[in-house]
């Protein structure tokens, strides 16, 4: 058991997935400092608020409190998260699409031999 588990860990694709996550996880806190640090203060500029923009909230009652900062910070770093995703998914697909691009296309030596078997072949026949 213990070496089919060492056997499955060292596979190729445990791999490549446990680097993605450690690099996802430092890429969602430079997401997040860049929306905490950068962009939070550029929009409570324009709010006239605090530079923290999840201390943004409307107070109802002392028990009802809607953090709508917190959920704009969240959104905003879902956005930059995702947008940032779709870019890199395109160039991954595009990277492959020409590579599949260059492989379909055939040699043409290997073209011109295969017509001189068909040809054989067809006089075999005839």
């Amino acid at each position: 058991m213990l070496s089919e588990f060492k056997t499955f860990i060292m596979r190729g694709n445990v791999l490549d997935l446990a680097v993605g996550v450690i690099i996802g996880g430092a890429f969602t806190g430079l997401v997040k400092s860049l929306t905490n640090n950068l962009i939070g203060p550029i929009l409570s500029f324009f709010t006239g608020g605090t530079s923290d923009l999840a201390s943004l909230k409307l107070v109802i009652t002392k028990e009802l409190t809607f953090k709508y900062g917190a959920f704009i910070n969240d959104l905003i770093n879902f956005l930059i998260t995702a947008f940032v995703v779709f870019i890199l998914i395109k160039v991954i697909n595009r990277l492959f699409r020409t590579n599949k691009e260059k492989a379909v296309e055939v040699n043409p030596e290997l073209e011109i031999l295969t017509e001189i078997r068909d040809l054989l072949e067809a006089e075999k026949k005839a």
